[in-house]
């Protein structure tokens, strides 16, 4: 605790900027936990959050969170520029991810940060290997506004030098966050989900097409055949997005797909978005977790550090994260 303490020496405040929950989202769930741990581990540092809007009405959010931003409102950014810096924040701290803020390729944020008036770090989500230009001068721009970058996987640390020519002391590496949960026997909460005395396969995550699920299941028969007590489990609402824009298509073709291979007493889904507490039971009956996504591209997957961090075995296709965190590929 001394080095908490002396880490945030002079620090009174701290404004985290990105999506936060209720709103569904991995990135507002990493900022809901990140602005509760600061709060939890510097308690006399008042931490906060600036939240990101994809709609008008916004969400119900908790106290912790004091600003909205309308993602495609620029003078939204500009009043928000503001209000940072008259609320006496010493630090503001952006979760970055293009498609949270308006503008081409999110430039919209760049107004809000070039308007600060205290150092800001910057967590990156994603670090593109082949940028479109508007992208690369995006992601310049904002490496230029920023005091600090952090990523949380070795090849984005390559990328940023060898690409966008980040200087390496600018850059900070941080493993993911997991939850802090006890190693369990698989079988302790098989019951509570009817899976007593089965072999479970887990995925989980906001279900879209890039996460090659129907991959898993035109594989599962043959899994079946030599081990018939297998059970998947695909855990996760649609992502809102994809729901708001193309219906639950995906899930419907996932549905179909197990239907025509007759594996329908071998897969359940559970179409919602669980709270962390249900999320580390799910968690803590896999035998097995699976992350079959589609694109290499995926640089931080918190659902594959969840996994892993939960002690669990885990096949994974080949994406950057997962050949970094050497998973079985």
């Amino acid at each position: 605790m001394t080095s908490v303490i002396k880490y945030y020496e002079g620090i009174g405040s701290v404004a985290v900027i990105g999506n936060y929950l209720p709103r569904q989202c991995g990135i507002a769930t990493f900022t809901t936990d990140l602005v509760e741990a600061l709060s939890l581990e510097a308690p006399d540092v008042y931490c906060w959050a600036a939240a990101m809007n994809d709609k008008p009405e916004g969400y119900a959010y908790p106290g912790k969170v004091r600003f909205e931003i309308n993602q495609n409102k620029l003078s939204n950014y500009r009043v928000a520029s503001q209000f940072i810096n008259i609320s006496q924040t010493d630090i503001v701290c952006v979760q970055h991810e293009y498609g949270l803020f308006g503008g081409p390729a999110g430039s919209h944020l760049l107004k809000l940060l070039g308007d600060l008036r205290m150092p800001v770090v910057t967590t990156l989500h994603t670090v593109l290997k082949d940028p479109a230009p508007e992208y690369r001068a995006v992601m310049c721009k904002l490496a230029d506004l920023s005091d600090k970058l952090v990523v949380m996987s070795h090849k984005a640390v390559d990328f940023l030098k060898d690409i966008y020519g980040v200087p390496e002391e600018k850059i900070a590496f941080i493993h993911h966050g997991i939850p802090d949960t006890p190693f369990i026997d698989s079988s302790f909460y098989k019951d509570k989900f009817g899976v007593e005395g089965k072999k479970v396969l887990l995925t989980f995550g906001l279900l879209s097409p890039n996460k090659g699920i129907e991959n898993v299941l035109q594989a599962l028969p043959a899994v079946i055949k030599n081990h018939p007590d297998v059970v998947y489990i695909i855990l996760g609402a649609t992502h809102p997005h994809i729901l708001k824009f193309h219906g639950d298509a995906y899930r419907i073709m996932l549905q179909q797909l197990v239907h025509k291979l007759h594996i329908g007493e071998h897969v359940i889904f559970q179409d919602r978005f669980v709270e962390l507490k249900e999320l580390c039971e799910f968690l803590g009956i896999a035998d097995l977790y699976v992350t079959p996504y589609l694109e290499e591209a995926q640089i931080t997957p918190g659902t594959l550090a969840y996994a892993m961090g939960t002690g669990k075995a885990v096949i994974s296709t080949p994406y950057w994260y997962a050949t970094g965190c050497n998973a079985t590929t």
